[in-house]
């Protein structure tokens, strides 16, 4: 019996800077209770796994200049990762759809192959620095013919057009990826709050420094 292959460098980097930014983001609020049930921090991208699909830091990112705005018929670009964990198998990711927003573009011919992963939302130049860096600490052994390929991830620009009320930073919405071989997959998406955020206080509010 031949023991299973162990996923490639690219596929294990693409799930080890996901799974790195949640750590972070859950150590820091552990055995707190949210204001709302779906009131999030910013930049806590969702998980989910269907089949061999596995989707990382999906979030809608918030607007870094004109062009996008989360107000009512506004667009947003849609961040996340896409990895293939299948050996044999390719998948490709057909739609996305949500309920707060009319259309999703740049989703048309985003194939994934096995043991490769695809993003949105991250510039290639961002993506490559990543993968720099994580190939500097691993010194494990590696196929010559994986040593000459690039260990970057494909980069997708996916954008929600259209979008209705009730789009707002820190909070949540339903978005489903359709996949061709794997299926239907809806998820709780959280909207980045950005880096300056209207707070409200109230005498509940926990005093700060406390509880950190």
């Amino acid at each position: 019996m031949t023991a299973p292959k162990a996923p490639t460098r690219r596929v294990a980097t693409a799930l080890a800077l996901a799974a790195g930014a949640a750590l972070t983001l859950s150590a820091c609020g552990a055995g707190q209770i949210s204001q709302t049930a779906t009131q999030v921090a910013a930049v806590n991208g969702n998980s989910a796994e269907l089949g061999n699909i596995a989707l990382r830091n999906v979030h809608v990112i918030y607007p870094d200049s004109e062009e996008y705005s989360l107000e009512p018929g506004g667009k947003a670009a849609l961040g996340f990762t896409v990895v293939n964990l299948s050996e044999t198998t390719p998948d490709e990711l057909t739609r996305i759809t949500t309920d707060f927003a009319s259309s999703a573009t740049g989703v048309s011919g985003l194939h994934i192959e096995p043991q490769a992963s695809i993003s949105a939302g991250l510039t290639g130049e961002t993506l490559a620095e990543d993968a720099t860096a994580e190939a500097a600490t691993d010194e494990s052994p590696r196929p010559a013919e994986a040593a000459e390929s690039s260990d970057t991830p494909s980069v997708a620009q996916v954008e929600l057009t259209g979008l209705k009320e009730g789009v707002r930073p820190g909070l949540t919405i339903p978005v489903t990826f359709t996949f061709a071989e794997a299926g239907d997959v809806t998820m709780q998406v959280p909207v980045d709050a950005g880096t300056d955020v209207e707070r409200n206080v109230s005498e509940k509010s926990p005093v700060e420094g406390e509880g950190h």
